[in-house]
């Protein structure tokens, strides 16, 4: 179900708290680096658990590692740890941190889209044009990434 400005009343006006999505595109490619990074390392360290058949593996041992590292990371800080290091946080159509649920969705869409070529292009096109830089998983869920507001 696509989502439009009505029903996402929740998050931050584009225009008048432009702000919020300032530079998104850029920051969110530069912690799914990061995250890559440290999912990597993960599943490296993993191997020896798999007495080293995981190198025979390598990729899908990253996925899985990879998918329970978002799901964990999001629902409890509302963001990976990339993310975090970058300032930005995902928030709900009601303006709400992420949940399991919520979590579980945006990481299994997300999943989808990064083994798909189209529909990832989709979702950095949407990203870079629409108001508040949201992926395709974004749009369908009603939610965005958003700078992280300030704690004072």
């Amino acid at each position: 179900m696509i989502h439009d400005d009505d029903t996402l009343w929740g998050l931050p006006d584009p225009h008048s708290q432009s702000s919020f999505y300032e530079n998104m595109p850029a920051k969110r490619l530069i912690a799914f680096v990061i995250d890559l990074v440290v999912v990597v390392v993960l599943a490296a360290l993993i191997v020896p658990f798999t007495a080293f058949t995981g190198i025979f593996f390598f990729p899908f041992l990253v996925a899985v590692v990879s998918f329970a590292y978002r799901v964990v990371t999001i629902s409890r800080a509302s963001a990976t740890l990339g993310m975090r290091m970058m300032g930005i946080e995902f928030r709900t159509s009601k303006g709400e941190r992420f949940d399991l649920g919520m979590a579980f969705l945006h990481t299994a869409l997300f999943t989808v889209w990064s083994s798909m070529g189209l529909p990832q292009l989709v979702s950095v096109v949407l990203m870079l044009t629409t108001a508040r830089k949201q992926g395709l998983s974004d749009v369908i869920l009603g939610t965005a990434a958003i700078n992280r507001p300030s704690q004072f």
